[in-house]
């Protein structure tokens, strides 16, 4: 089977990245990573970030740039990643307030798609980054994420499928890349263990779960040391013209955040990739 070049997500090691972004661009240069993909600058400017990924070998792929910052100042952000040279840029996720079910949610997809003019202006493709919230039903039927992608054209707005919510929200990961075939540039490689629904699933994405709707446990895992099938899930990101794989554990559970995805990169060789 044809393989894809292998980044990960540079929230996976935020902390490490705060403490030492060079360095720990180099460690991650060593796993036998090719590229990363940014959520934040990690208090330096543009230029620096742009330098210590070259530096290390990698290549600056994508960036999760927050809605609220996008809309503050479009055409600024934007800006700092046309000076890295990202190629494309993902809106990574919705407050509670912004999300399917609201007021403002449909009003949010008008601002996605200037959001992806102004970048397509730029030369960067727009990226959405799905959690498991998109997964709500509209009045019409449609999941809130298939709105998404019927309403805004291809051109301006392709998929960043997290594999992990999709399972979450009880869909089929493959198929729902294979869905967005020609649309599915980068996949986010996500593992998890989950039992029952519990509120911790939710933490870092802003959602609350009652506590007496809580129960059972859940946690992040290294790809190919949770529930996950990734066998389905390589072969149809290559069926779907995937460019790149994305690593992504959001918290490391008992291991240090560099072991984690260390471990992701060797399960992902031991596949060939």
């Amino acid at each position: 089977m044809k393989t894809l070049p292998v980044a990960v997500q540079v929230y996976s090691v935020r902390e490490d990245a705060e403490r030492d972004f060079a360095g720990t661009m180099k460690k991650i240069k060593e796993m036998g990573y090719d590229g990363v993909e940014l959520a934040g600058l990690y208090g330096l400017t543009p230029k620096e970030v742009k330098a210590a990924i070259e530096d290390a070998g990698l290549v600056a792929l994508s960036a999760h740039v927050p809605f609220q910052e996008l809309v503050a100042d479009m055409e600024g952000t934007i800006a700092q990643y046309v000076e890295i040279g990202v190629k494309f840029i993902a809106i990574p996720y919705l407050m509670e307030e912004d999300r399917p079910g609201t007021p403002k949610f449909e009003g949010n997809v008008k601002l996605f798609e200037e959001i992806a003019k102004a970048c397509k202006a730029h030369g960067i493709q727009t990226l959405y980054h799905n959690h498991d919230f998109e997964f709500q039903k509209m009045a019409d039927g449609r999941y809130a994420l298939d709105y998404i992608y019927d309403t805004i054209p291809a051109d301006l707005l392709q998929t960043e499928i997290d594999t992990c919510w999709v399972k979450v929200a009880g869909e089929d990961p493959a198929a729902y890349i294979k869905k967005y075939t020609n649309r599915s540039p980068l996949v986010h490689l996500k593992d998890f263990h989950k039992e029952g629904k519990p509120a911790n699933m939710y933490e870092l994405i802003g959602t609350e779960v009652k506590k007496e709707e809580s129960h059972g446990t859940f946690e992040f895992r290294p790809v190919g040391h949770g529930d996950q099938d990734f066998g389905p899930i390589l072969e149809a990101s290559v069926e779907a013209g995937a460019q790149w794989v994305v690593v992504e554990q959001d918290q490391s559970n008992g291991r240090t955040p560099m072991e984690a995805i260390t471990l992701s990169r060797e399960y992902l060789k031991k596949q060939g990739w």
